[in-house]
Order: C-alpha cells, then structure tokens, then sequence
C-alpha cells in the first residue's frame, strides 16, 4: 500500500513536469559535449576515509562516465557537518565573504527545506523517472518530498541509523559477575537498570571510598532520543501536517524520557564529556553508547587512560527501544540537493547523482564509510559481501559488523524522521541540549556536595522528585514553544 501511494504521489509529479528520457532529458544531454565539459562543484562534510571513499570515486566519474559524457565534478569537504550548514546558509543568504552554493551539496532536510522555500532548489523529478525513483528505499526518498505536490528536492546517497556499541572487554567481568545479560540492553529502561547496577559493582571494588562508582553509558543525539523515543511510544513529538506543526508533548511519555535520561545522569549513571561517546569510551569513562552506525569507525581499539591503556573489543547492538514499544529506529544522514541554476547544470549533477548511488558504487562507499546504501537492491548483507568480493574491499570488522547488525534486520524494522517545517532547525536544538544542559548542571552541583561528604543519595534525592519534573517539563515545552513560534499549537 505504501508503495503504490508513493508512486501515485511522484506520478503525478512526473505529469507536471514532463517524464526525463522522452524529452527534457535527451534534448539537455545532446548539448553536453565532451571536448567542453560542465564542471560541477559539491560540497560535503566527509572526512577521513569517508572523504578517501568520495574521492575516489569522483575521481572515477571523473576518467570514465564523466569524460564520455563531458562532466567534470570537484569535491570539496567543508570540515564538520555544522561547518557545512553555516557555509550554506551564508551562501543562501549571501553574507559578506561567502562563496556561491555549489551546484550540488550535502545537506540535511531542516536547511534543505529553508533554502526551498526560497526557490533555491531544483525539483529532481525533472531528471529522475518513477521508475527510477522506485529502486530506492521509499522513505529516503519522502524525506525529500517537502509538500504534498510531489517534487523531490532532496536526493538520498547514504543514510544511517543508530546502534549500540559497547566495550567487551570491561564487560565481560561485570557481566559475569552480577549475572547481567546484553538482551537487558535491547531496552531504553533496560540500559537504565544495567547503568544503575554497573556504578553500585564499580562502588563495591572501592568499599573504602563511597560514592566513587562509573558510569555505564551515554548517548549522542538527545534530539534522537526524544524523537525516536516518542515515535516507539506512538506519538510524533513534531506533528507536521501542511508545513505546520503541533507538539505533541504528553507528560506521561515525556516523564518516562526524563527517568530515563536525566535521572540516570544525575545519579551518576549515564554521562558526556567528550565530544562524541566514542571519545568517552576510549578515555575509559563509558562502556557504551548509542550513536550513528557511521560512528562505528571512531569506536576506539584501546581505552588510553592516565594511568594505563589496553586493547578493547567491541560488541555491536541493535539501538534500544521504549520497553512495550514499536520497533522504529531513526533515518538520519545527509542527502544531496541540485542547486537550481539551468538545464544542462541541473542535468549534468542528476547524471553525477545516479551514477554515485548506483548498486556497486553505492554500496563501494558505505562499506568504507558505515553508512547505509540507499538502494532497496543493495540494503543487503548478499549485496554487501558480492561487492566486498569482487572489488576486494578491506572493510574493517567494526563497520562490517555494524552494517551486518542493521541489513540482517532491515525489512523488520521501521524507520522514523520527522517532516519538515518552519523553524525545524531551532526546535531540534531544543531536544540536543534542553535536557542535558540540565542534567550536566545539576549533576554538578550534586558532585560539588558529594564532595563536602554528603551523600550521593542525600544529594540526588531533590532532583528526583514529581516537582522537580514539573519544573524542568514546564521550562521545556515553553522553550519549544518558543522555538516553534509562531506557527505552533500546542497539545
């Protein structure tokens, strides 16, 4: 049903602007001429061996489809995925200094959407057929459908989702010890009770020294956690109909997010430090996280502390859910967008596009990169490992096995992002830091009285109680509201 309602939706769309391949597409393509080639600029946030993977096959484009056809494409890595966001909206909004957007980039669809709005972008169903469209897993490509009318402004190349990753080796003695299973952590409340069970073990080995035990686990995306939480919970936090939104903030549901993530903070279970929860799992700080699938190539091979450092393994997880809720993991990751300049640019970055996100070439960058292929015919472990063969790939085993946790279940699983809508951009940022901001600060005037020798119980017991929720539940939908404004409801 789902299938046959999409290609309702973009025949429609195909109708309006005229189907590519009998017509628009063969009368652009004539122009292009080899000995002149179109030169296309990207721009992206991939760095490292995500970077080394994007070159190499631009640069194989570049000798082969793009020669005979006379593209010639430039990559150019902008540093951080927040870099990348500020280069294009300064671009966008042609502040002092900016460059011109490139003609094709990578974006997330709260920036897509704002520069849409602005006629910035170009309609991709222009030069991608139905039944193009149609190989490719169909919620990536909704993502990209911001009205009801059908155009596509936003074209998937790699996704993600979430994980759990977890030091093995300081795992097993506390495992064994107290009799702890990994299926306690296929829960959000699970890895609470396995958090609060791993600092009272690590409190035991000191029993000279109260209060001393660690922390078990943190996450990287608070917006994920609220919004994927909320999802299994079968409520849209951000309820999106027509470019206008309604919060969905139930307290109840709401509250069981706060036990799960500010009280297990405060109490010293869960914590951040770093930057990422990979950085805090190689100082030895956590053992586990949740995080991106193409953060499985940043889990340390060592835990370097200031008194010693040792070789780890990692086991890697499926991400937990809401306990009695529905199997919905996050869809997350960057797409690319086609600047809106004229036919034969536009064309010559669609043709850039489909070649890069066919089969082989697609899933060459993912097994390098850990993220997902956005193909249906590729979201497999046969496809994977048929690619990995002939090309003889070396794919590191943590990334092999991240991949392996997410395509061995990938037609069971539903996956969530939230629609698009004014001011999209601020209200996440409402869910990233409303929350940990305050945990992180009252889990340091909590540590400051532990340290005068109260104890930690004595300490926590105020922040634990139904008004201390009230208050911070209060502060929090009048910060969303406020992000939201002035388009919101509130319900």
């Amino acid at each position: 049903m789902k299938k046959r309602l999409f290609a309702l939706v973009l025949a429609g769309a195909m109708l309006a602007v005229g189907l590519p391949g009998c017509g628009q597409e063969q009368e652009v393509s004539a122009k292009l001429d080899s000995s002149r080639p179109v030169s296309l600029t990207v721009w992206h946030y991939y760095n490292g061996s995500q970077q080394a993977a994007f070159d190499a096959l631009v640069a194989e484009f570049n000798a082969g489809v793009g020669k005979e056809q006379g593209i010639y494409v430039e990559g150019y890595s902008q540093g951080s995925v927040g870099d990348l966001e500020r280069a294009i909206t300064d671009s966008a909004a042609q502040a002092v200094g900016s460059m011109l957007l490139p003609d094709i980039f990578s974006t997330y669809a709260d920036t897509a959407y704002a520069l849409q709005q602005q006629g910035l972008l170009t309609d991709l169903t222009a030069y991608f057929s139905q039944d193009e469209l149609e190989e490719y897993v169909p919620g990536y490509i909704q993502e990209g459908l911001f009205q009801d009318d059908g155009a596509l402004y936003l074209f998937p190349v790699a996704k993600s989702t979430e994980i759990l990753m977890l030091n093995a080796t300081d795992w097993e003695p506390f495992a064994q010890a107290t009799g702890t299973t990994l299926e306690e952590l296929d829960t959000t409340e699970g890895i609470t009770e396995v958090a609060r069970r791993y600092y009272q073990w690590t409190d035991d080995q000191t029993p000279d020294i109260p209060d001393d035990g660690k922390a078990f686990y943190g996450r990287d995306s608070m917006s994920n956690y609220f919004l994927i939480g909320m999802k299994q919970m079968g409520i849209d936090l951000f309820d999106v109909t027509g470019g206008q939104v309604t919060l969905r903030t139930d307290k109840a549901q709401i509250r069981r997010l706060w036990d799960n993530y500010y009280v297990p903070y405060v109490s010293g279970w869960f914590l951040r430090l770093g930057k990422f929860r990979s950085d805090d799992v190689k100082t030895g700080d956590l053992l586990a996280y949740t995080g991106s699938t193409s953060s499985a190539m940043y889990f340390p091979d060592q835990v370097v502390g200031d008194e010693e450092s040792y070789s780890i393994s990692c086991i890697v997880r499926p991400a937990p859910i809401m306990e009695g809720g529905q199997r919905i993991y996050v869809q997350q990751g960057a797409d690319m967008a086609v600047t809106r300049s004229d036919a034969q640019r536009e064309y010559a970055a669609c043709q850039f596009l489909r070649w890069f996100t066919a089969k082989q070439n697609n899933l060459r960058f993912v097994c390098e990169s850990a993220y997902l292929p956005v193909r249906i015919d590729a979201n497999s472990m046969e496809a994977m490992d048929q690619v990995i063969s002939e090309k003889g790939l070396n794919v590191s085993s943590k990334t092999y096995r991240c991949l392996e946790t997410v395509l061995d279940s990938f037609a069971q699983i539903d996956f969530y992002t939230s629609k698009c809508f004014v001011n999209g951009y601020a209200a996440r940022k409402v869910l990233d830091y409303n929350l940990c901001d305050r945990a992180e600060a009252d889990k340091a005037a909590i540590d400051a009285l532990v340290a005068q020798g109260v104890s930690r119980a004595e300490a926590t017991a105020p922040y634990l109680t139904d008004e201390a929720f009230d208050s911070w539940y209060g502060d929090f939908c009048q910060a969303l509201e406020k992000a939201t404004a002035p388009q919101t409801q509130i319900q």
